[in-house]
């Protein structure tokens, strides 16, 4: 028995070195392994590393700059209750978050990994990144119920070969953490048989190796080692009690060495499956078989049961496919004598469509800009069926027409992307159903709601209600009158639909409009800046601008046409006859005129326009109303009867102007008429008036004034005087030597109202002025036999330059020329 230990120590340290050599090859391995495929990175890490420990840099990998992770906002989606990775977007690596156990995470699948997604926002990015975790040696190698031992009771008779089916060791780990073998305690009768399941874990049998002796070792006490093969290397131990009892040397043998049966997950709890049979060729209590289910690993036994008589066995357990697609339970029959038969019963699990789509919104872009282009990703869906097969692979729609469709990603992702452009104006949100359906029988469904909303572009310019505007305002208005409004609409929203009014900058007569009228940019309300006068202006035309408030603003332009309308705000103007403050006009009637006679033509204008300008003449005083009339359109003053010689020399009338506005305006003028066939009899008479005397004294009261200020001023600046006037010689010469037209002045032509004409002759003025005479000549053109007489009384002027003048009156056509000498 030493010697046998002393073996087996040796064993064991020659496996403890063999498995540290081989888990430095292992770590060494380990070093930070980087693979990216087709936009998927794996890394490789350990289990049961600690909190905060680098699995790699996904930035570097991924090809990302850290400014990118942070403004796409990245982050882990995971399907998971559990999030074993952090994503730190400051470094742009990825972190442990929670303890990995490998055991816990994958149970026997190897390689054991797991995968997330890394998202990022504008734009949309999607990364899928697989962490494999590598098992380390952290898990002992364990038996069921290890403080109570293995007990057998074998006959003595037992032959040499019979095997004896021990209870299996679990070790949580795998690969070459896992267990390895099994050592049984040296002794003189039993030895150990390995098998392996098509799982790949190990089960052992204890084989009689020599005969057994009740009388010499009536009980054997045995050691059932497990070992992995991690470094360090662990294992497990159990005991095992051998009775050795006495003549049963069959043991029960099944008909078959493995059943195969098929159930579907639905199977209800208590349900047949399947009778296995086991016989023994002894007789009597040795002969009587039980049946009973060894313990395996995983949850089978509590899946399945068996009845320990008939070894007919049922569901005893939930089924699930998704779980768990196979089952393997091993059967032992026991005879009375403790004679054990095993056979193995394969359980394939059928799948059943009991699981609908799940519908995961991974992400989700609400409000979408009106602007996007159509392939612009809105949401990213994870949509998994964990049925298999048929049952598990989705179809993917979208209720109603909406302008958006499915496209599918990654596995198990999908992505809802525009179809086409998005008017804001026209739909403002969109109700978005998604539905995955299955394929199965009957197909099962599910479904999910988006409330998506368009956000507004500026994108639409205002719109004025009219082409063009016309406003109407009387003249004399108060400046900051309220002439008009105009208004503009923008069927964008907020801020882009916020409308101001610019007033454009054009010139009017000269001048800019803003000194006309003023824009209020809120309402739209143009008022006056000024009072208008409609002689000087009678129309405005000017452009409104109507601005957005986006980014860039967009306008749009109106034309508003203001018209001014006349007031009677002027009254008449009268042109002729002229009215002087020096000399008196008069107008020459002969005695032998005729009835009808014209004498003159009183000639006035308006500047008011349509009615206000329409002028009526009228008598308001004469000196002898029966002689003269004058005419109500035309203003011409005739006699309206024959002239007598008892008429007085000298008539007076008072003419009044009115213009047909309301209220109406009107003018007055005082017309002299001589009534004579020559000048001696009339000169008399025009001399004596007492506004001519008047004046005379006036004339001479400040020719005396001036007379002594400019004596004053002669003998205080002489020298300056003469320096006046050697430079005004200097000029009156330049201008004396130069050709200067006289530009005759033409009165325009008025017509009455009736349309017939009042004006029929031309009357000429001319002013003739030279530089080196103060003195005036005045030439008034007569028309037809018509008489003008000047009178002149500070003339001094003798009665034969009078009577020589006459002669020149009394030609046809020829101007009355009156001289005054200043």
């Amino acid at each position: 028995m030493g010697l046998g230990r002393s073996s087996t120590h040796t064993y064991l340290r020659w496996r403890s070195f063999y498995g540290l050599r081989r888990h430095i090859g292992v770590v060494l391995v380990l070093l930070h392994v980087v693979n990216m495929v087709g936009g998927q990175i794996r890394y490789s890490i350990p289990e049961e590393m600690k909190k905060g420990s680098v699995i790699g840099n996904v930035a570097q990998d991924l090809g990302l700059d850290l400014k990118r992770l942070r403004s796409g906002r990245a982050r882990i989606v995971t399907g998971e209750n559990i999030q074993y990775t952090e994503l730190k977007t400051d470094k742009g690596i990825l972190v442990v978050n929670e303890r990995i156990d490998r055991e816990q995470l994958c149970g026997d699948i190897t390689p054991c990994s797991f995968s997330f997604e890394v998202i990022l926002e504008n734009p949309m990015e999607l990364h899928r990144i697989t962490v494999e975790v590598l098992d380390i040696n952290d898990h002992a190698p364990v038996f069921p119920n290890k403080e109570r031992p293995i007990r057998f009771e074998i006959s003595e008779s037992a032959v040499v070969g019979v095997q004896f089916p021990l209870q299996s060791a679990e070790d949580l780990d795998a690969g070459q953490n896992a267990l390895q073998h099994y050592v049984l305690s040296p002794n003189d009768n039993f030895i150990l048989k390995q098998h392996a399941n098509p799982d790949g874990s190990k089960y052992v049998e204890m084989v009689l190796q020599k005969p057994l002796d009740r009388e010499q070792h009536p009980h054997l006490s045995l050691k059932l080692i497990a070992v992995d093969g991690g470094t360090p290397q662990k294992s497990g131990t159990v005991n095992i009690d051998v009775t050795i009892l006495d003549a049963n040397d069959n043991a029960p043998v099944f008909s078959q060495s493995v059943y195969k049966e098929s159930v579907m997950e639905n199977t209800m709890k208590g349900t047949n499956v399947i009778t296995v049979n086991a016989t023994d060729a002894d007789s009597g209590s040795n002969g009587v078989i039980t049946y009973s289910l060894s313990k395996m690993k995983g949850s089978a036994a509590d899946i399945f049961s068996i009845d320990e008589n008939t070894g007919l066995i049922s569901v005893s357990g939930q089924l699930d496919y998704e779980k768990d697609r196979k089952y393997e339970v091993r059967v032992e029959a026991k005879d009375q004598g403790g004679l054990t038969g095993t056979s193995k019963v394969i359980f394939e699990v059928v799948d059943v469509n009991d699981n609908p789509p799940v519908i995961n919104i991974m992400s989700f872009s609400s409000p979408v800009s009106e602007d996007a282009h159509p392939g612009t990703t809105v949401a990213i869906l994870n949509i998994k069926d964990a049925d298999s097969e048929k049952n598990g692979q989705i179809r993917c729609s979208i209720d109603g027409t909406v302008p958006f469709k499915i496209e599918s990603s990654l596995t198990n992702y999908y992505n809802l992307v525009s179809d086409q452009h998005f008017d804001r104006e026209s739909v403002s949100e969109y109700n978005i159903t998604i539905t995955a359906r299955d394929f199965g029988s009957p197909p099962l469904s599910s479904s999910t709601k988006l409330h998506l909303k368009i956000s507004d572009v500026n994108d639409n310019a205002p719109v004025f209600d009219k082409n063009s505007y016309s406003a109407y305002i009387t003249e004399n208005n108060s400046p900051g009158f309220s002439i008009f409004a105009v208004s503009a609409r923008d069927s964008d929203w907020n801020q882009n639909a916020r409308v101001s009014y610019l007033l454009e900058d054009v010139q009017v007569n000269g001048s800019p409009v803003s000194s006309y009228v003023s824009l209020n940019s809120e309402t739209g309300v143009i008022s006056a800046v000024r009072s208008f006068d409609y002689e000087q202006i009678k129309e405005l035309q000017l452009v409104v601008k109507a601005q957005d408030g986006g980014s860039p603003p967009l306008t749009s332009n109106v034309t508003v046409k203001i018209l001014i309308q006349d007031q009677n705000d002027n009254p008449p103007q009268v042109l002729y006859p002229v009215q002087t403050g020096g000399s008196m006009v008069a107008e020459m009637v002969p005695r032998s005129a005729d009835v009808g006679y014209l004498v003159t033509k009183v000639v006035a204008v308006d500047v008011d326009s349509g009615q206000n300008a329409w002028l009526s003449y009228k008598l308001q005083k004469a000196t002898d109303r029966a002689l003269f009339e004058v005419g109500l359109q035309n203003g011409e003053i005739r006699t309206i009867r024959q002239v007598t010689d008892k008429d007085a020399v000298k008539q007076r009338l008072t003419v009044i102007v009115e213009d047909n506005g309301q209220p109406s305006r009107s003018a007055t003028v005082v017309v002299n008429v001589a009534v004579a066939d020559s000048f001696p009899e009339v000169l008399s008479e025009f001399t004596d008036f007492p506004h001519d005397k008047e004046y005379n004294d006036n004339l001479t009261f400040y020719l005396v004034l001036a007379l002594a200020v400019v004596s004053f001023l002669f003998i205080t600046c002489l020298v300056v005087i003469i320096s006046v006037k050697i430079y005004r010689w200097r000029q009156s010469r330049v201008l004396y030597q130069s050709n200067l037209p006289v530009i005759p002045y033409y009165p325009p032509r008025y017509s009455d109202t009736l349309g017939t004409g009042t004006l029929q002759h031309v009357y000429n003025y001319e002013v003739c002025r030279t530089t080196d005479s103060r003195k005036s000549d005045c030439k008034f053109g007569r028309a037809g036999s018509q008489n003008v007489l000047i009178m002149d009384p500070s003339s001094t002027g003798t009665m034969q330059r009078i009577q020589n003048e006459k002669s020149i009156l009394d030609e046809p056509d020829s101007p009355l020329e009156v001289r005054r000498i200043g």
